[in-house]
Formats: C-alpha cells, sequence, structure tokens
C-alpha cells in the first residue's frame, strides 16, 4: 500500500505527468531566482532607499533564512491538508510579497516583505518535490524528474544575475520583485488545470518546538555574521549571542531525539548517502553565494561596474549550468550521482582557486573562466544532490528528506551571503580584492567537500 493517496482520481498519463513536472518547475524556477536575482540589484537598493551597503545583506537573507527554517513544516502542512491547496496558497503569498517588495520605502518594509516572501516559497519547493514524486510513480521515471528538478533550481540560481541586470538596466530595481507576479498567475492556472490534489495516508504532525528553535538558531547564526563587523565580534552583545546559539543547538538537538515526529528526523542522516547529500548542498551554495556576492561587490563598488554590466559578466555561469544541469541528470539516471559529484567537486575547486588571482586585481578572462567552472559545479552538483537525498528512502519519506535538503541548500546560501558580507564589510574599494581572498579560499574548500562526499559515496556502494 502506498502511503499517498490521490483524491480519486485515476493514474495520470505520460503527458499529463510532465506537465505536472513542468509546472512544479516553474515554481521552483522562481524561487530559485528570487535568491539571486536581488544580487546584481543590491548597490541600486541601498541607493533608492538610502541605506549604507554593510545593511544590504539581509535583504538576500531574509528571505532564505525564513524560506530554509519552514520547508519541513510546509512539506508536514501539505502532507496533512493537501499538497495542490498548500501549493496554491504558497504561490499566492509568493506573489503577493513580490508585489509588496516592489513597492517597499524603506529597508525595514523591504526585510519584512522578504521574510513573507521566504513563508511564500517554503510552500512551494518541498511541496512541489513531493506532487512530482507522487505522479511518477515509475521509479526510472521518477529518477529522470527528480534529475530534471534538481537542475532546474541551479538553472534558475544562476540566472539570476543575468536576468536582475537585465531588469534593472531597462526599468529599476522594483522590476526584479514586480515580475513574478505575472509568472505565478501562469503558476496557477497551470496547476489548477493539471495538478492532482493528493496527501498523505498517515500525515506527520507538526514539531511546533522544533520548528521555534530552527527558526532561531538560523536567525541568531545569520545575525551574528552579518552583524558582527558592526557590533564587534568580541562586543558584550556577540558573546552573548554566542552563548545563545551555543544553548539552543544544544536544546534543538536533544528536543529532535526524543520527539516522536520531529522537524529533522536524527535517523536520516545516519544514512551515509542522505548525510552526505545534505553537506554537499550547504557545501555548493555557500560556494555559489559566496562567488556571486563577492563578485557583484567587487565589480559594482570597486571597479565601478554597472548591475547591467556586473550581471552580464555571470553569462558564462548560467550558460554552464544551463548545460550541465541537464547532463548531470542524464548522467544521474544512467550512472548514479557519484560522477556528477566528481565533477562539481573539482569544477568548484578550480573556480576557487582561479578566483584567488583577483587578489592581485581585476583579470576579466580569469573572472569569466571561473564563473564558467562555478557555474558547471552548481549545474553538475543539483541532480546528485536530490536524488541522493530522496531517492535512497521510501516515497513516504520523500517529502521531508526533500525538504531537509532543500533546507541544506538554503542554509548554504544564507551561510555564504553573510559570511561574503563579514568579509568586505566597511572596506576600502580599493582593498575590497585583498579581503575577498578568504573567500576564495572557502569556495576551493567547498569544492574539495564535494570531492570527499562523492568519494564516500563509492565506499558506501
Amino acid at each position: 500500500m502506498t502511503e499517498t493517496m490521490t483524491a480519486g482520481r485515476p493514474a495520470p498519463s505520460a503527458r499529463r505527468r510532465w506537465t505536472v513536472l513542468a509546472t512544479c518547475a516553474l515554481a521552483l524556477f522562481l524561487v530559485g531566482l528570487d535568491t539571486t536575482i536581488v544580487t546584481v540589484g543590491l548597490a541600486e537598493i541601498g541607493h533608492g532607499l538610502g541605506v549604507e551597503p554593510d545593511r544590504l545583506a539581509w535583504v538576500v537573507d531574509a528571505y532564505t533564512v525564513t524560506f530554509a527554517s519552514l520547508l519541513i513544516t510546509a512539506g508536514a502542512l501539505a502532507d496533512r491538508f493537501g499538497r495542490r491547496r498548500v501549493f496554491r496558497i504558497g504561490l499566492v503569498v509568493f506573489a503577493t510579497a513580490s508585489l509588496a517588495c516592489a513597492l517597499a520605502p524603506s529597508l525595514g518594509f523591504l526585510v519584512a516583505a522578504r521574510v513573507v516572501q521566504g513563508i511564500g516559497a517554503s510552500m512551494l519547493t518541498p511541496v512541489a518535490l513531493a506532487i512530482v514524486v507522487n505522479a511518477m510513480p515509475d521509479p526510472r521515471e521518477r529518477a529522470r524528474a527528480i534529475g530534471v528538478w534538481g537542475a532546474m533550481f541551479g538553472l534558475s540560481m544562476a540566472v539570476g544575475p543575468v536576468t536582475g541586470g537585465a531588469l534593472i538596466a531597462v526599468l529599476d530595481w522594483r522590476a526584479v520583485f514586480w515580475i513574478n507576479v505575472p509568472v505565478v498567475v501562469v503558476a496557477l492556472l497551470l496547476v489548477r488545470a493539471v495538478v492532482p490534489e493528493s496527501r498523505a495516508r498517515r500525515a506527520r504532525p507538526v514539531d511546533l518546538p522544533g520548528q521555534v528553535l530552527l527558526v532561531a538558531l538560523l536567525w541568531i547564526a545569520v545575525a551574528l555574521l552579518i552583524e558582527g563587523p558592526r557590533l564587534g565580534w568580541t562586543a558584550p552583545v556577540a558573546i552573548a549571542g554566542y552563548a545563545l546559539l551555543i544553548a539552543l543547538t544544544v536544546t534543538f538537538v536533544r528536543v529532535e531525539s526524543r520527539s516522536r515526529a520531529p522537524l529533522i528526523e536524527p535517523g536520516l542522516f545516519l544514512v551515509p548517502r542522505f548525510a552526505g547529500a545534505i553537506v554537499g548542498a550547504v557545501a555548493v551554495f555557500v560556494a555559489f553565494s559566496m562567488t556571486l556576492l563577492l563578485t557583484t561587490l567587487f565589480l559594482q563598488g570597486a571597479q565601478g561596474w554597472s548591475p547591467a554590466a556586473a550581471g552580464a559578466a555571470t553569462l558564462p555561469m548560467a550558460v554552464a549550468a544551463t548545460v550541465c544541469a541537464p547532463l548531470s541528470g542524464y548522467l544521474v539516471g544512467r550512472l548514479g550521482p557519484r560522477l556528477p559529484l566528481l565533477l562539481a567537486g573539482g569544477c568548484l575547486g578550480l573556480g576557487g582557486m582561479l578566483l584567488l588571482g583577483l587578489g592581485a586585481g581585476m583579470n576579466l578572462p580569469l573572472l569569466l573562466v571561473a564563473y564558467l567552472l562555478i557555474g558547471a559545479g552548481v549545474g553538475f552538483a543539483n541532480a546528485p544532490i536530490t536524488d541522493t537525498a530522496v531517492g535512497g528512502l521510501p516515497p513516504e519519506r520523500a517529502g521531508v528528506a526533500g525538504g531537509t535538503a532543500s533546507t541544506a541548500r538554503q542554509l548554504g546560501i544564507a551561510l555564504g551571503v553573510a559570511l561574503a558580507g563579514s568579509l568586505v564589510a566597511d572596506v576600502d574599494p580599493g582593498r575590497f580584492a585583498a579581503a575577498a581572498v578568504p573567500g576564495w579560499v572557502i569556495v576551493a574548500v567547498c569544492g574539495v567537500v564535494l570531492l570527499v562526499v562523492a568519494g564516500s559515496y563509492r565506499r558506501a556502494s
């Protein structure tokens, strides 16, 4: 007996199944796009709202931290109340918040709207993945669909800067938000037409204590990284924050270990491949977000490039992700996750090593090749990470596993943005290149982490 039930409908045809995938992938594309599309517009947002540059990391992380912390609970609610229903609510919330972002009169309003946007996004990613898994009963077809799914997220993240730069050049920074609204309208129409309702027969209860603790943990960790340079790393308030973070971490582990239905199942991390997928997801998106933010700030702040030019410079990254993502999905379906992960780790490691050359000053050919490698790394990584996190577990755990993997991705993005911001906060433009060097080391190390994860898969098999 399957754990998932569809609301009294016959099994969908192959055409309908892949239309369901396309519809869910469209929502996923929006979610990923809004993670990175604002990056090239941060300087314009700062000018438009009269905000200092060191405060702008919140525009990115207010979205990603909220998104990351609510993903698993959103998946549990969808299992209980209906995935199609929660998915549609998430689209409406996302579109409404996007409109509020576009109309924001101040940084505080924009950050608050980004929090709401993150709430909407959290109701899309794991829910849509569960819809896709439920619509694809054949394991081989499901593996191909998951490959496409993972590829779409990496692709959306990579094309965000190019899209954002183009919109700002033609219109202004507010366009990167309101452009979501018509896309959501199309997605809602498609959901109504082709997506069947489904829910779990035995829905997981919501782990409210774990959810509250996870929100507090992520927000405090990111706040310390973003505000640390301004407050002082050894200031009393920072030290109190470290102590609180440690206490909350210990409490979270104890609560989740004793819960009958934990938000994050400790037992999943005893599955080597799942644990490797989570570590790999964090590493990939720390490297990606750190590369994107540091190079964007370098080009616009230190080199005086326009948002459109900075966005256009990332085109090799978008092209590489576009080419490598479907190739990765194909390789996962034919050969398993190890080879794509090796390729991803090698590309990220080489890209980080090349970026070290920017410490001596601007070198456009070097930067473009590094972008190409980083984009290839992201493109190769997403499909094996998603397939490994979900494919090795029973279908009834797909929602929780997918939610945990998505949480790891967003956590990686939030940490990468916060770390990048802390490295260059209040740095004079003339010293920016040297200040960013530790960031490039971190990018290269993230590539090494992926290589280690890929090696562990070989031993596990």
